[in-house]
């Protein structure tokens, strides 16, 4: 499958940031590739190992010149007090924002805590010397333990909801780009740039609430993949599997509409393998996940919904749009890529209204009271 120009950055900065590192992380990076695990993650996971063999070596905790220089030795001898040390350095340090100086949230000292631990984990369980045994034995990073905060599939559910397109919003979103957006813009610049990715854009966002398919997915559809007759295209899933999704019957409408127009309206775009497309420097590229993102952001904020919202609540929001009209979880699973059943039964909560009709009957009779 061919790499999409945002696939093909990541992985150049992959071999950028790799190339400080020690001779230990770059088999690292190796091996997990070979494993599917997605370029976005291990891009990230050595951004933190970076930072935290900076971070040893501006303490003077590991004797070396630079980070590719630090052996192995040091993560076999490396005390629990060292990484705990670490992680209160990551949840204090500043960080300059603009005038304002901030500091990171859980989430990225979680990525940081993810990150370490696979790393020694392949370095204990997965690397092998010339005499059959692994670099080092002793783990200090299994003496870490996360703590996340604990909340209900209810209250998640509750959380993510509230930031969604219900049933009836679905419908006017897509009526709203088609038939009013238009009529909000003052520019003629941006009149034109509208009419001329009136089709593309609709697309995107009715695939997403047709199909659930991911932003990342979406930027990979390759227009020898879509089947309009079977109503299905073949997509690359989060972790490399490869899948066939099925399309809700007027978001192939709205995407067939966007594909007899797609070679003339884009100059180049022939020459693309990817179906979303725009125009950079005269000709046809594929849309970036983030520009993908942008498109969605900017029709939902002219929509109503405050700043916008991102293609994942549009994702949320065809789930639990298909759970309410009696889908079936199994299905959903599939239909969404998850691995994990207990990832979807999430949007069961979302859907189940039971609870909020009763408490409303109960307040009203407690009303005539």
């Amino acid at each position: 499958m061919a790499l999409t120009p945002e696939q093909q950055q990541v992985l150049a900065l992959i071999d950028k940031h790799l190339e400080p590192m020690p001779f230990y992380v770059k088999e690292y990076i190796l091996s997990k590739k070979r494993s599917g695990l997605a370029p976005n993650t291990l891009l990230q996971y050595l951004y933190r190992y970076r930072h935290f063999f900076n971070w040893l070596l501006s303490e003077g905790i590991v004797e070396a010149k630079d980070a590719a220089s630090i052996d192995y030795k040091e993560l076999e001898d490396m005390k629990k007090e060292t990484i705990e040390l670490y992680l209160d350095y990551l949840k204090e340090e500043n960080i300059a924002e603009g005038d304002q100086v901030e500091h990171r949230g859980p989430a990225v000292v979680e990525l940081s805590i993810h990150a370490l631990k696979s790393l020694f984990n392949y370095l204990t369980k997965e690397t092998e010397m010339e005499n059959g045994e692994c670099y080092f034995y002793r783990n200090v990073m299994n003496k870490i333990v996360i703590h996340k905060k604990r909340e209900t599939a209810n209250r998640r559910a509750r959380n993510i909801s509230s930031i969604i397109l219900n049933e009836e919003e679905i419908s006017e979103y897509l009526e709203f780009i088609k038939n009013d957006y238009g009529n909000l813009l003052d520019s003629p610049l941006a009149q034109r740039r509208f009419e001329r990715d009136k089709e593309r854009d609709i697309a995107i966002n009715s695939l997403i609430l047709g199909t659930g398919m991911r932003v990342g997915e979406i930027a990979s559809i390759e227009v020898k993949k879509v089947h309009l007759n079977k109503g299905t295209i073949e997509v690359t899933r989060k972790g490399g599997t490869e899948d066939t999704v099925l399309v809700m019957e007027s978001a192939l409408k709205d995407l067939k509409e966007f594909m007899q127009i797609r070679n003339n309206r884009y100059k180049g775009a022939k020459d693309s393998p990817f179906l979303f497309v725009s125009v950079y420097g005269g000709t046809a590229k594929a849309l970036s996940r983030r520009a993908i993102q942008n498109v969605v952001n900017k029709y939902t904020a002219a929509f109503g919904q405050s700043n916008g919202i991102s293609p994942h609540k549009l994702r949320h929001s065809f789930a639990v749009d298909f759970i309410r009209n009696g889908g079936d979880i199994i299905l959903l699973r599939d239909q969404l890529g998850h691995n994990d059943i207990k990832t979807t039964s999430l949007y069961t909560n979302m859907a189940n209204k039971d609870s909020e009709k009763i408490l409303n009957k109960m307040d009203q009779h407690r009303n005539k009271q």
